[in-house]
């Protein structure tokens, strides 16, 4: 497949995903208590964390980058790459998806929440909109 249709096919899932992620971050607000939104938003943080590092992945390789294959390689290479600005915050995210997914209690789900919200949520779009500049 050529590269520069791999990575716009990518951009498009990962927009579709940001998007979803967006109107899931909306609800939680508006329902800030229910639990069943709460665990939607860390599903859609997961999927919109995963489509993050592969649209990036498939950009850099578009862009020359070969050695791209983890998501931790991916950040290390955006960063110097200059895509993204804040390597420490990324590599974050990186834990906090994995600690997401593999535990589940009350307090796991408030921290996530949150740092989904306060964190999460700035990097992403902002990963969006210079992506978006890039097609």
């Amino acid at each position: 497949m050529n590269d520069d249709i791999r990575w716009h096919q990518r951009f498009q899932n990962f927009t579709n995903a940001y998007a979803t992620f967006c109107r899931t971050l909306q609800r939680q607000e508006s329902e800030p208590e229910d639990e069943i939104i709460k665990m939607a938003l860390v599903q859609a943080f997961e999927f919109t964390y995963e489509l993050s590092w592969k649209v990036i992945k498939d950009f850099l390789e578009h862009e020359g980058f070969d050695d791209v294959l983890s998501p931790k390689k991916t950040i290390r290479t955006a960063f110097q790459a200059e895509l993204i600005t804040d390597a420490e915050k990324w590599m974050d995210m990186i834990q906090k998806r994995n600690l997401a997914s593999h535990t589940y209690n009350e307090t796991v789900l408030e921290e996530t929440v949150t740092y989904i919200r306060n964190d999460f949520f700035p990097l992403i779009r902002k990963l969006h909109e210079d992506l978006k500049n890039h097609l």
